[in-house]
């Protein structure tokens, strides 16, 4: 298996430091917000490269944080602590809030087909080892105080930065908005390892550490958590590119110099979701959640279909008319596999099945390329075999995939059978209300809902299209 290493800027072969097994570390969210689909294209790519793993026969250990304090939207006391932003506008606790829209990411997760990670942990579990490796790294004399904060100085690296292939654009999403000049550090790049000076002086959640009361800084929870669940060998380290800079780099960092050797060998950037207008954010636009899709009637599993159809290293530009396509291919593609549940099932044919597993292996071996995986299901539907070969090779796709095609086919196959003719004024609103919502109408869309719904009707939205029966 060949993946690009974004540490070395190349494709290189995936080879564990210990046969057979596999460390992987994810970046989890930072739970002050729902996630938005963009934020979770990252999340379904990480699925898809463990599963693969796993499929491949390696046993994989993942683990990921959450981010439940101390996020700020720069690497000085400057912008908005994350946490104390979503308390304020919902006049809650910190971790009220934490746990909250740390119950709706997973319920996100699910709907996605995300396996939960191994390991799960919340950065304030961690406290303690956040002291030790920061005390550690004062020792060492790659830390230092300053105003009241802890700084990692980073004129003591032979080399800081480690991801400096890409785009401007794509590094300054990691700097962030609004960030000022803070006069405490010694170097430009040095970044605060823990808080004691801030701000925020409604800072909720606090520690006493050796040097007063006072908070981690952002990155160096990832590195502990992973150390602490991984040991002092990580394998493979997963993230949105937005995380390359500064967030991994600080890692690599603060790791290494603990450690005194290499940390992680291989880094996994999946690029951005973008909109017609840019990188998706929670603070321009529309907030696009898995929630909003199902409201308009998308299936979140065709949102997942969507970010298959393209690779985790190419940008990819969501738009309704997009998603729409998805799911029309989605849709033929099940209804495909369909056909084959109710025919002649046959023998399982080992020649055919090893050709096109042999294809299907190949494409993600090259770069996890989805993409191509998805070709190669179609290559299934078209293949000169049985039934059952088919069926037997497109289960196996899915332990994978996780797009629910057999589950899907079989839905469709349950939707035929309740079928029923609806009388002429509920079908002729139906087609206005898909017109509607062809035509992004989606206030129309819901007006004629209601209508149908007062006829006594009920509409479901399924992946094989809009299902409506009498309630």
């Amino acid at each position: 298996m060949y993946l690009y290493n974004t540490a070395t800027r190349k494709k290189e072969e995936f080879i564990p430091r210990f046969e057979g097994k596999v460390s992987m570390y994810t970046c989890g969210p930072t739970v002050y917000h729902y996630a938005h689909i963009g934020n979770l294209r990252s999340y379904i790519m990480e699925d898809v490269l463990e599963k693969y793993l796993r499929f491949t026969g390696y046993d994989v250990k993942r683990v990921m944080n959450i981010t439940d304090v101390g996020h700020l939207t720069s690497d000085g006391d400057t912008g908005d602590d994350k946490m104390l932003k979503g308390a304020k506008r919902e006049k809650k606790t910190v971790m009220e809030i934490a746990q909250f829209y740390t119950d709706a990411f997973f319920e996100d997760c699910k709907k996605l087909n995300i396996k939960r990670p191994d390991v799960v942990e919340p950065a304030t579990q961690c406290i303690d080892e956040f002291i030790r490796v920061i005390e550690s790294l004062i020792e060492k004399g790659f830390a230092y105080e300053a105003g009241g904060n802890i700084y990692f100085d980073t004129s003591k690296l032979k080399q800081y930065y480690i991801f400096n292939d890409f785009k401007e654009e794509d590094l300054a999403v990691g700097v962030r908005e609004g960030v000022e000049e803070d006069g405490n550090k010694k170097n430009k790049a040095d970044f605060v390892l823990w808080f004691t000076k801030s701000k925020f002086d409604d800072q909720e959640l606090k520690w006493d550490s050796p040097w007063g009361i006072g908070y981690p800084g952002w990155h160096i929870e990832c590195s502990c958590i992973s150390m602490k669940h991984l040991g002092e060998y990580l394998d493979i380290h997963c993230g949105g590119i937005d995380n390359a800079f500064p967030h991994h780099t600080n890692e690599i960092a603060q790791s290494e110099a603990y450690l005194g050797h290499e940390w992680c060998k291989y880094w996994f950037h999946i690029l951005h979701l973008n909109t017609n207008s840019g990188k998706m954010s929670k603070s321009s636009g529309e907030f696009l959640t898995v929630s909003l899709l199902e409201s308009k009637g998308y299936d979140p599993l065709v949102y997942r279909f969507f970010c298959l159809q393209s690779h985790y290293r190419k940008s990819l530009v969501f738009s309704y008319e997009n998603l729409d396509n998805a799911v029309v291919a989605y849709n033929k593609i099940t209804s495909k596999i369909a056909t084959f549940l109710k025919g002649e099932q046959g023998e399982i044919e080992q020649d055919k099945y090893d050709e096109l597993m042999t294809a299907f292996r190949e494409a993600l071996n090259n770069d996890l390329n989805t993409s191509l995986a998805i070709t190669v299901v179609h290559y299934v539907l078209k293949a000169d075999a049985s039934n059952a070969t088919k069926l037997a090779l497109l289960k196996e796709f899915d332990k994978v995939l996780g797009i629910g095609l057999i589950e899907g086919a079989q839905k469709a196959l349950e939707n035929e059978d309740k079928g029923e003719e609806l009388p002429a004024e509920v079908a002729e609103l139906a087609a206005q209300r898909a017109e509607a919502r062809k035509a992004k109408n989606f206030a129309l869309a819901d007006e004629l809902r209601d209508k149908i719904t007062a006829m006594g009707y009920i509409i479901e939205e399924t992946r094989q299209g809009t299902i409506i029966k009498k309630a």
